[in-house]
């Protein structure tokens, strides 16, 4: 099989526990390169452990795990670092350093992964990036104490994208916005995803975010991916918790949402 066939992310009999505490047991899930992926699960369903197990903070019990055709659980140091240099992370929350400038933040994989830059280059860089995520060119100097709770999330954003990476990892990255902030950083994420050519591992419990940018949404249950598809796709299946999450009172309000948009469209479009 050609590798751009191949799945940019193939997860294979994965536990992970704590304790006496399984989280996961015998996981699979496949990426496929490109896509926009929604993961969904229930609280305590290790929505974030799974993320860490792909990238390497969280090593699993069992299981295979393989990125861009690697086996990343037995890559040697140098591998490991080439391969962290083609994805970018935004976790919960922005995990931004406090002491650090926006511009220092997204300088700091640049540093790490390229010592040699020259000062110069790093801020014509971070510059592009924080400007590239929507926030104006005077965010750079400013610490994340003195931006509000979106831009901060542009901010990690930024810093995730300060390597040009393929694979993106987002982590509930509009939970604490209003429906408005929300709203934009679903349109910004499409348009990157479009722009950049990225695959897209994100990780929300928002049901507008799965309808407006998602290609495929993965849902977590019962120590395991229990289906992957389109929201078309799961809401034919007939498991109890896919039926409360996307027909409940929340799930009914984003389909209808979604609907008065198309419908606006097409209106316009006449």
């Amino acid at each position: 099989m050609a590798e751009c066939d191949e799945p940019i992310i193939r997860v294979r009999g994965l536990k992970n526990s704590f304790g006496d505490q399984i989280v996961h047991d015998d996981l699979n899930l496949d990426v496929r390169r490109g896509e926009i992926l929604g993961v969904v699960g229930g609280s305590g369903t290790g929505k974030s452990v799974l993320m860490r197990s792909i990238i390497g903070l969280q090593p699993p019990d069992t299981g295979e795990i393989t990125v861009f055709g690697e086996n990343a659980l037995s890559v040697d140091e140098a591998e490991a670092t080439a391969m962290r240099k083609r994805w970018g992370v935004l976790f919960q929350g922005g995990a931004l350093f406090s002491t650090l400038t926006v511009a220092e933040n997204v300088q700091v994989p640049l540093r790490e992964f390229y010592p040699s830059l020259d000062q110069g280059l790093l801020d014509e860089i971070a510059a592009y990036k924080v400007v590239m995520t929507g926030l104006a060119p005077e965010a750079g100097p400013k610490y994340p104490s003195e931006l509000s709770g979106g831009m901060r999330k542009r901010a990690g954003l930024a810093r995730a994208l300060a390597l040009d990476p393929q694979l993106l990892f987002l982590d509930e990255p509009t939970a604490g916005l209003d429906p408005i902030g929300a709203e934009g950083f679903d349109a910004l994420i499409k348009s990157l995803h479009k722009t950049l050519g990225l695959t897209v591992f994100l990780i929300t419990h928002d049901l507008d975010t799965l309808y407006a940018i998602c290609d495929r949404v993965a849902v977590l249950a019962d120590r395991k991916v229990i289906a992957v598809g389109t929201i078309p796709e799961l809401l034919a299946m007939d498991h109890p918790w896919i039926q409360e999450y996307f027909n409940g009172p929340r799930g009914r309000a984003a389909t209808a949402a979604v609907k008065r948009n198309k419908a606006q469209q097409e209106a316009g479009a006449v």
